[in-house]
């Protein structure tokens, strides 16, 4: 409970030491039974002083990791002999706002260590710490809203500003007025840069620096330094430049991380889409009909920008997509697989790739629209049951790797768009992947070929693309169509091939297009 402390809560007696694992927060009222479990934090509202003094008892019993009460005189020997840690929340400090942070607190550690990226994402109030430690202020991490969302600990050196914005939790209007007039924000959200604030001791406000988080050109939120006892150590400004930008991926997360309900969900598609989970548990959870038809659609941002921007933009754009969708089927469910943006679409009627594609692209529109998000978007198959759309999420993606390669130009395709394009890259794919069915004439040809120069196989495909059309071909290659002619023919001379037969013509065009 350390990284709450002062002036939120003040540590009274730990009889455990502080590294006492929390794992919930339970509020505590007088009047309901007393209960508690082991690692709970026990928050007892509506009791003060020795009235909390049986719930203090019953938190210890029970294993709880430690109790806040306000009003904490005479209280110590009574935690101790319980054997729990005990905590006095400030008197000013909302129960909400308390329960709120340590709450921020347990879910991004729980979060930290189940990333499945295996990074240690750590927390923003032990980030927070270490800003602090790094320049030597008391430091402040806020939203775009001046909501607070982590601080580090500090002493008797904090100041009004900052002392009114943790105990309400956001900054007091009068100097957040105060700091919009000075330009403060204006500069904060205009890009990278350290801004710096004079000390005013005629309105509580002592000397800070603060820097903007962004994710690209997007603000995210602000880290605010504090002067406290000592001046701000040498390297403070280029240490708080760097924790800026080391920020915006936990500011990101912490905007985007999914509630439990919403999360279960996602999982539950994931595992259902990987072929891990049976549809008729997941078309229980999700109220569908697992015998009726489904279908999956993949939408995926154009790669541009920063790393930190396309994952704030992803986010975005799940929230779009889920709203969208959940509109035309309330069993909808929508997740995030690889970068992509997955949708489940369950209990198709009758001619529902219509209205899914129309769906897909109003979409897309909206996330040009209101996002200046580039997005495409690709329609697997409709299948006939719920548990096939690992079939349809296949499709999907064969459709999607089809646009990316450029063979279809608008923003939305379907399977039945571009099924010509799927089948030829699976041809492909199987030849690639066998070389006994390939001839070795043609492996021959294209060594020769790349040891001479390159010449003769780009006109030898343009040539069969174009049906035998010489002047086609030519003005494809911009040569002259006689060099065609000539190209073709040594083609034919040097690997022994006969292009007037058609079961080698056909060969030879899909082979060189590997």
């Amino acid at each position: 409970m350390a990284t709450l402390g002062d002036p939120l809560v003040e540590v009274v007696t730990a009889p455990q030491g502080l590294g006492v694992r929390v794992d919930d927060v339970v509020i505590l009222d007088p009047e309901d039974p007393p209960e508690a479990h082991a690692g709970d934090l026990v928050l007892v509202i509506g009791a003060r002083g020795r009235s909390a003094a049986p719930a203090i008892r019953v938190a210890g019993k029970s294993g709880a990791a430690a109790v806040a009460v306000k009003g904490a005189t005479g209280l110590a020997s009574v935690a101790a002999d319980a054997g729990v840690t005990l905590l006095e929340v400030r008197p000013e400090a909302r129960w909400e706002q308390v329960e709120a942070l340590t709450r921020a607190v347990i879910d991004a550690a729980r979060a930290g260590g189940e990333a499945e990226t295996g990074e240690v994402l750590g927390d923003l109030f032990s980030l927070a710490q270490t800003i602090a430690t790094l320049t030597g202020g008391l430091v402040s991490i806020e939203d775009t809203a001046s909501r607070v969302l982590a601080y580090s600990r500090a002493g008797d050196e904090v100041d009004e500003l900052r002392r009114l914005s943790i105990l309400g939790r956001q900054g007091p209007e009068r100097y957040l007025a105060m700091l919009r007039e000075w330009g403060v924000y204006q500069r904060l959200r205009a890009g990278e840069g350290i801004v710096r604030i004079d000390e005013r001791p005629d309105l509580g406000i002592r000397r800070r620096i603060a820097a903007g988080i962004h994710a690209g050109s997007q603000p995210l939120g602000t880290i605010w330094v504090q002067e406290g006892s000592q001046p701000l150590n040498d390297q403070a400004e280029s240490a708080l430049l760097g924790a800026s930008r080391t920020l915006a991926p936990q500011l990101i997360r912490h905007r985007t991380l999914p509630s439990p309900e919403n999360r279960l969900r996602e999982d539950l598609l994931v595992s259902l889409l990987d072929g891990r989970v049976d549809a008729e548990s997941v078309a229980d959870d999700i109220g569908a009909d697992p015998a009726r038809p489904a279908m999956v659609v993949v939408f995926a941002l154009h790669r541009e920008g920063a790393s930190t921007g396309r994952q704030l933009r992803r986010a975005e754009l799940v929230n779009l997509i889920s709203v969208h969708t959940a509109a035309y089927r309330r069993s909808a469910m929508v997740s995030v697989i690889g970068g992509r943006v997955y949708a489940l679409l369950p209990d198709l009627p009758d001619r529902g790739e219509t209205r899914v594609l129309a769906l897909a692209k109003e979409i897309v529109a909206a996330a040009a629209r209101h996002l200046d998000v580039p997005v495409r978007a690709a329609l697997g198959g409709v299948v006939p049951r719920l548990a096939e759309s690992v079939l349809s999420r296949a499709d999907a993606d064969r459709v999607l790797a089809t646009m990316a390669r450029g063979h279809w130009k608008a923003d939305v395709a379907s399977l039945a768009d571009v099924r010509a394009e799927v089948l030829l890259s699976e041809v492909l794919a199987y030849l690639g992947d066998q070389p006994r069915i390939r001839d070795p004439r043609l492996t021959e040809l294209v060594t020769h070929d790349a040891e001479h120069g390159g010449i003769l196989i780009p006109a030898l495909l343009a040539y069969l693309d174009a049906f035998g059309d010489v002047r086609k071909a030519a003005g494809e290659l911009n040569i002259h169509p006689n060099t065609v002619r000539y190209r073709v023919r040594r083609a034919e001379e040097i690997s022994g091939i006969d292009l007037a037969d058609p079961a080698q013509r056909i060969l030879t065009q899909l082979q060189l297009r590997l």
